[in-house]
């Protein structure tokens, strides 16, 4: 009976990770209500909670890192720069940086503002999670980051998801394959 007990939770242990490895990712899906967690914006006092601000029409454009080669030079700028871009809604970007660095990056891509688009920064990894678009980047970004994604929402659901396979590619999020 000592050897059964001590070896119990070893068991369960491992059963739980079988299980857990065997278990398909479930990605954000059409239909899938946006979670109600807070990013922010600017400064860590300045929340905002997409599920609350996204009750229209709008777009969320999910980037692995700020000021990262794909996302400076060719993503968030085809969208800023597209013509469709004032008919899509609320567009915000969201990746796992600090509200500091989104900030800043809003500012050197979109200096005047113009484009209506929102940086957040999600540090927690918390939304980014709840929508399971999160990946290990430990080798290039230092920890866990977002997908690259586009989710466009109408009234607080998605009504496409645009989510990269490969993780950081840059094909089915681009501008002018979601707007």
């Amino acid at each position: 009976m000592f050897a059964t007990a001590r070896h119990l939770p070893v068991a369960r242990s491992l059963a739980s990770r079988r299980l857990f490895h065997a278990t398909a990712p479930a990605f954000v899906k059409v239909g899938d209500k946006l979670p109600s967690l807070d990013l922010v914006e600017g400064s860590p006092g300045n929340k905002v909670n997409l599920a609350n601000e996204l009750t229209g029409k709008g777009v969320i454009i999910g980037v692995p890192a700020a000021f990262s080669p794909a996302c400076s030079e060719n993503h968030i700028p085809g969208y800023i720069n597209s013509t469709k871009l004032k008919t899509a809604g609320k567009v915000f970007v969201v990746s796992v940086n600090d509200p500091f660095v989104m900030k800043a990056w809003g500012k050197t891509l979109d200096p005047s503002g113009s484009s209506g688009i929102r940086f957040l920064g999600d540090p927690s990894l918390a939304f980014t999670k709840a929508l399971d678009l999160s990946f290990d980047g430990a080798s290039i970004f230092g920890g866990d980051r977002s997908k690259r994604y586009a989710l466009v929402i109408e009234d607080g659901a998605v009504k496409e998801a645009h989510v990269e396979p490969d993780n950081t590619g840059l094909n089915v999020s681009a501008a002018e394959k979601v707007l």
